[in-house]
């Protein structure tokens, strides 16, 4: 085994030594990471059907699955308002309903405090089932037969997105809580 020089060590681990992250990366990473999702469905734009599931609330859910604490309840209200004057929704659907999903999620955490991978999986499935078919029936449209069937691939990938979106939220969270890094 190596032996390292006291001051080569002290050189290696010393500049992370009490190296706090930078609170307004851990206060923003959250909330912008939402956003930027609420506008990734605006790129994502299809002719004929809609096909990609709301990220933005994907990300809401994924970030109050992975960081139980770190959204709070309100949180829902500003993020749905923001939602919806980009997804062009009505306003006020995404409001009512992210602060709904955040209420749910809650409940069911208080209910049952110990937690798994499946049961947070079942869990933002359901609430995402919900949530979409409730945006179905707020966008106004009207509800047939052949239009749920269109709209089928969208409630499925947003029930299936849902490991991928944890695993990014994951890796923001450990970007977020990562030290500053100091340049000498």
């Amino acid at each position: 085994m190596e032996r390292l020089d006291p001051r080569a060590r002290s050189d290696m681990y010393g500049r992370r030594i009490n190296r706090a992250p930078s609170p307004l990366r851990a206060r923003s990473v959250p909330y912008l990471s939402i956003m930027a999702g609420s506008l990734l469905p605006v790129l994502l734009i299809a002719d004929l059907m809609p096909l990609s599931p709301p990220f933005g609330f994907l990300l809401l859910l994924g970030w109050r699955m992975v960081r139980p604490g770190l959204l709070p309840l309100w949180a829902g209200a500003p993020l749905g308002a923001f939602d919806d004057l980009v997804s062009g929704q009505p306003f006020g659907s995404a409001i009512l309903l992210w602060s709904l999903a955040l209420i749910a999620i809650e409940l069911i955490e208080t209910r049952f405090p110990w937690r798994g991978f499946w049961q947070d999986w079942f869990t933002a499935g359901v609430i995402g089932l919900v949530y979409w078919l409730c945006a179905l029936i707020v966008s106004g449209a009207r509800l047939t037969p052949e239009m749920l069937f269109a709209a089928l691939p969208q409630g499925v990938l947003t029930v299936l997105l849902y490991p991928i979106v944890a695993r990014l939220v994951a890796s923001l969270d450990r970007f977020r809580l990562s030290r500053a890094r100091v340049i000498s």
